[in-house]
């Protein structure tokens, strides 16, 4: 049996050029581009093809260019004018090119996440291959549905700074969140975030896939909740935080480093209700204890509420800082507060000669990394 080359005949051709008829062009553009696709055509028979592709895509039959573009979606011959044709063309046109080509470059996909909405955005999000600058292009839309769309696909580069970005914006969101978890890989920082945002079962999921200890989780975990009480404790009134001293007291968690992150945010408050707690003694007596100018009165009181020895220089100095120091009323007046009470509390502990590997001294170094760089 003899095998007859499917490439364009006469016949074909004058259908071209006489037959006006939709379903006619539809054909013939589908056998054009497979015949491009496969390699059939001559150099010159290229040629005409790609003149001719030229022509039908400014053909006001969809239908007409639609075949073109299922058809020459992953040709890597396709001219890139015709590529950025279709691609720029109506949605059910320009899907197949913009999830497909390889022709078009970063700089055309960008233009197109910039300039088109979101159907074409999601196409290129769910590319095979999404280079670092394209996804930044997807992230910047700060779109649910693109957002998603490209965390899901482990073939897209994301740096760690749009990362970011997503958590910022969709944190809470469960879509986004479920497609961050399943990514095959995810820098610590954006675990870490997600530690405290995520449901118990993607928790779960978090801490499996990416391989995390479960102490490194629950370190996290802790420290995030803890950060957060601080946060929730300075705006409250002493009977709220008493009782809110109680509560975390009841259920072990008010633990050493909750107590250093209050003194050293300069939540007094809590501090002094917190030692009572823990101490056994009335407020009142606890606050004379803090209190104290002499070399007994605090030492004491943090003895009885058992508390590390190697915390106690830190805590001194923050009490110290904190007689000496008040809020000023200024703009980032807490920032710049803290800063220098942690500016002391190093100094401090460099000045004892005292150096360790400390999970609380970490949190100052950090923390001092968060707060603004103006000092008063």
């Amino acid at each position: 049996m003899v095998m007859v080359k499917n490439t364009l005949s006469n016949d074909d051709v004058s259908r071209l050029l006489t037959d006006r008829s939709v379903d006619a062009r539809v054909e013939t553009a589908a056998k054009l581009a497979k015949q491009f696709q496969q390699g059939e055509l001559s150099g010159k028979e290229r040629q005409l093809a790609e003149e001719i592709f030229r022509l039908m895509v400014r053909d006001a039959e969809v239908r007409v260019r639609q075949s073109l573009a299922i058809h020459l979606k992953e040709s890597s011959a396709l001219p890139h004018d015709v590529a950025v044709a279709l691609a720029q063309d109506v949605d059910t046109v320009a899907l197949p090119i913009l999830q497909f080509s390889k022709v078009l470059t970063d700089s055309d996909l960008i233009e197109i996440v910039r300039s088109q909405g979101v159907v074409k955005q999601v196409a290129i999000a769910k590319r095979p291959d999404v280079s670092a600058s394209v996804s930044d292009a997807l992230v910047e839309t700060h779109n649910q549905e693109v957002v998603v769309s490209l965390v899901a696909n482990d073939g897209a580069d994301i740096s760690d700074a749009a990362l970011q970005r997503v958590v910022d914006d969709f944190g809470a969101d469960t879509d986004v969140q479920g497609s961050l978890v399943q990514r095959a890989k995810l820098p610590v920082t954006v675990t870490e975030r997600l530690l405290t945002m995520v449901s118990d079962q993607l928790r779960h999921r978090l801490v499996s896939h990416h391989q995390l200890s479960t102490n490194v989780a629950g370190d996290i975990i802790t420290q995030s909740r803890e950060r957060a009480t601080i946060t929730l404790s300075a705006g409250a009134d002493r009977d709220d935080v008493e009782g809110l001293v109680r509560h975390l007291n009841a259920n072990q968690r008010l633990t050493p480093s909750i107590m250093l992150r209050a003194v050293c945010m300069g939540d007094m408050a809590f501090f002094e209700a917190g030692m009572a707690e823990l101490g056994e003694v009335p407020l009142a007596n606890a606050q004379r204890l803090i209190y104290d100018g002499g070399p007994i009165g605090l030492k004491a009181l943090y003895d009885k509420a058992k508390l590390p020895e190697v915390l106690f220089p830190a805590i001194r100095c923050a009490i110290d800082v904190a007689r000496e120091n008040a809020f000023d009323g200024g703009e980032q007046d807490r920032e710049r507060y803290c800063r220098r009470m942690i500016e002391r509390v190093l100094t401090q502990y460099e000045e004892l000669g005292v150096t360790f590997d400390s999970p609380d001294l970490e949190y100052l170094l950090t923390k001092m990394d968060q707060l603004p760089t103006t000092a008063a």
